[in-house]
């Protein structure tokens, strides 16, 4: 079974049947019910058109779905004849897919949810595995998500930016289960690059690759974190770095600057340096002024700290931290960083212990604390 074609098939199928007049949620479940078809009919017996195989059998699930809810029956108006069976039509709907997926309605994890099942073609269990979550749950996450989109048409441009948002929290999601979702993402990402001329698209996928190229090196054999400075770079993907770079290049040509673009020059960098001690860190502190001023985040202030305590010295990336709020998560990390290289052992180390408290993740809360002990090791020498 091509499960990698079934799922570049399920948001083309779905957007025929949404086209024809089906609302969004009964759509899903036909289409649903016939991938579930294709696995127990293919093997045997593959069809000659799969895309036309699939839209025929889901629009008959979707009729008799129709048919047997008393509730719907206005829907007979719109379903009385079925269409011949035969090749599809070449319309690609995965594009408004994408939008109705995004809509502002859903909260992100219902967003990220609904568009791995429309668009990524995964199925409940494979979405709840890369979550971490019972089957059940994701179930329903999902269908209250199909319900509130449910009815919803398309008169205005679809917002790219939430869209590239959703995808974006996909591929930060990582990867467990029998599910990658970073390469999910990348996947998806790719799909809609081709579906639609726009430098963010680009600059996202861009993001992504560069990322991408250097998971191999962020965990030890242990599991635990390996900072980028400390990864052996030799190990990173330069096909996908090459990639990377060759897209945003394209992108930044246009003169049309957004986030993910900046973000993706900052990523470039970092790939570009054979080792850390070459890394460009002005020219990554300009690319932080640039993300600033597009965003206003106080997240990116907080990186850029970092990247001043290392252009302009440690010093200088303390007094850039001095104007956040040291709420804000992995400011202690920032800060105890910064402290260390300035030679306070004694403030730095306090300040890795405080941030291993407020770590969100066990492999953080471990490598922040052996940062402690290892700081404190060394003062008491």
């Amino acid at each position: 079974m091509n499960e990698a074609l079934l799922r570049s098939l399920t948001p083309k199928v779905l957007g025929i049947l949404v086209r024809r007049g089906a609302d969004f949620a009964a759509a899903e479940d036909a289409v649903q019910d016939a991938l579930v078809e294709a696995v127990r009919v293919w093997p045997a017996d593959p069809p000659q058109d799969p895309k036309g195989w699939l839209v025929t059998v889901s629009w008959r699930r979707f009729l008799d779905a129709a048919r047997a809810d008393a509730a719907r029956r206005r829907r007979e108006d719109l379903v009385d004849e079925e269409p011949a069976p035969g090749p599809a039509r070449a319309v690609d709907d995965t594009l408004q897919l994408y939008f109705l997926c995004a809509h502002p309605s859903l909260t992100p994890s219902s967003a990220v949810a609904l568009t791995l099942r429309a668009v990524g073609g995964l199925t409940t269990r494979q979405i709840a595995q890369a979550y971490l979550v019972p089957e059940a749950t994701m179930a329903q996450r999902i269908s209250r998500a199909k319900r509130t989109v449910s009815g919803v048409r398309f008169d205005q441009p679809g917002d790219v930016a939430t869209v590239l948002r959703v995808l974006y929290l996909v591929f930060n999601e990582g990867y467990s289960g029998d599910v990658d979702l970073a390469a999910e993402a990348i996947r998806l990402t790719r799909q809609l690059a081709a579906a639609i001329d726009h430098p963010e698209v680009a600059g996202l996928l861009a993001l992504m690759l560069l990322h991408h190229a250097r998971r191999a090196t962020r965990t030890a054999p242990d599991g635990s974190l390996v900072p980028l400075a400390e990864q052996d770079r030799s190990r990173w993907d330069t096909t996908a770095i090459a990639e990377g770079v060759e897209i945003l290049q394209a992108a930044l040509a246009r003169d049309r600057l957004g986030e993910f673009q900046a973000q993706a020059a900052i990523a470039a960098l970092h790939a570009d340096a054979p080792t850390a001690e070459e890394t460009d860190w002005v020219q990554i502190v300009e690319w932080y002024d640039e993300l600033a001023r597009l965003t206003d985040s106080p997240v990116v202030r907080l990186n850029r700290a970092v990247a001043v305590g290392e252009a302009d010295g440690p010093r200088a990336g303390l007094a850039a931290l001095a104007a956040l709020d040291d709420a804000l998560p992995r400011h202690a990390a920032v800060t105890a960083y910064l402290h260390e290289r300035d030679g306070d052992l004694t403030t730095a180390a306090r300040l890795y212990a405080e941030a291993a408290r407020r770590a969100p993740n066990l492999a953080e809360r471990d490598h922040l604390t052996r940062q402690a002990a290892r700081l404190n090791a060394r003062r008491d020498r």
